[in-house]
């Protein structure tokens, strides 16, 4: 029997992720979760690391983040990516199925919020929405530069 890892084709047109979770065992599952999906996957093991690493080059532009975590707290650590990366989208990942926490996550900029046992299907679909969300910024962004590139001068908003 051959006993090397499996290794999955990473899709260069799509998104690096980097998950976030002090437990050994869930990060590689999310990370097994991600790369099925084709997803290019770095990981960190307290908000210390995962900040660390964003400073370094990390090229994530979604960030799969645990709640309680020694050290700096998941919340702690989404004020901190909103400073240092406010374009990064955030999901939450969390044993507590508290809507008082999962509003505080909202407020501070998290675009999604999955209570443990995380499902493969509802984690698909929470990083699809934030790559969507990502998408149609870019696009308005570019659109209204269009428009304004055709206006008049003396029609442009200051």
């Amino acid at each position: 029997m051959d006993a090397r890892p499996l290794s999955f084709v990473v899709d260069p047109r799509k998104a690096n992720i980097l998950v976030v979770d002090d437990s050994p065992e869930i990060r590689r599952f999310l990370t097994l979760a991600l790369e099925l999906d084709h997803y290019k996957v770095e990981t960190a093991s307290s908000g210390e690391e995962a900040t660390e690493l964003l400073l370094n080059g990390c090229g994530a532009t979604i960030v799969l983040l645990d709640l309680q975590m020694p050290g700096m707290s998941g919340l702690e650590t989404l004020r901190l990516l909103r400073q240092l990366r406010p374009e990064l989208k955030v999901i939450m990942c969390s044993a507590v199925d508290d809507p008082e926490t999962m509003q505080e996550a909202a407020d501070l900029g998290a675009q999604a919020y999955l209570v443990k046992p995380i499902q493969h299907l509802y984690l698909s679909a929470a990083v699809e929405r934030c790559l969507k969300a990502g998408a149609t910024i870019s696009y308005e962004r570019e659109l209204k530069a269009r428009v304004l590139a055709m206006m008049p001068a003396s029609l442009r908003p200051n």
